[in-house]
């Protein structure tokens, strides 16, 4: 008996189109991490701090999110006492509201985190926006305690690391952290301006 005549067509179509879109809307991280035997370890949910993101999938804009944000944002900025408008405008300049973003040096999610940084803030999945955005809010809040509440100067320290910018005492001449500290700024005045 034939393949065709056990399943007749229009069934076999519905089967077919049922396991293919099963399969396109499914979308998981997977994460790895390498113990003290070799041995590899792989998983979708980083439940310990030694997994590193492996594949990344389902990648979404996150523009049109920008709104489901505030609430997080707002929280944040009242648990940590940063302005929730230059949270905004680092969000914006790292990652465009990307939760999925990660940079060449592997920064991660809506506020760019770097591991160590991710770790330190208590950050377990730095692309779970209220980690991100906790975890980010906590590192901007720190910097901007350590230099004496100086927009400019904590914006540079969360760009190019707080020593460098200690050292000079100001905005280091490093065009990629000038043209960072300007489109903080430039975002925040938006940001203000509108009242978002």
């Amino acid at each position: 008996m034939s393949f065709s005549m056990l399943f007749p067509y229009g069934i076999l179509i519905t089967i077919l189109f049922s396991l293919f879109f099963s399969f396109i809307s499914v979308h998981a991280d997977i994460y790895r991490f390498k113990d003290e035997n070799g041995v590899w370890h792989f998983t979708n949910i980083r439940s310990d701090r030694r997994y590193r993101l492996y594949i990344k999938t389902g990648r979404v804009k996150g523009k049109q999110y920008i709104r489901d944000y505030d609430t997080i944002i707002q929280r944040a900025a009242q648990q940590f006492g940063v302005e929730r408008h230059l949270i905004k405008s680092i969000i914006m300049a790292e990652s465009s509201f990307d939760p999925n973003a990660i940079s060449k040096s592997g920064a991660q999610g809506l506020m760019q985190l770097m591991p160590p940084t991710a770790n330190d803030m208590e950050v377990h999945n730095p692309f779970d926006p209220e980690e991100n955005i906790f975890g980010g809010t906590k590192y901007l809040s720190l910097l901007l305690k350590k230099f004496n509440q100086d927009k400019k100067l904590a914006i540079a320290a969360y760009n190019i690391g707080p020593s460098v910018v200690a050292n000079q005492n100001s905005v280091p001449l490093i065009s990629q952290t000038r043209r960072f500290v300007e489109k903080v700024m430039k975002y925040y005045s938006e940001f203000k301006k509108q009242g978002d």
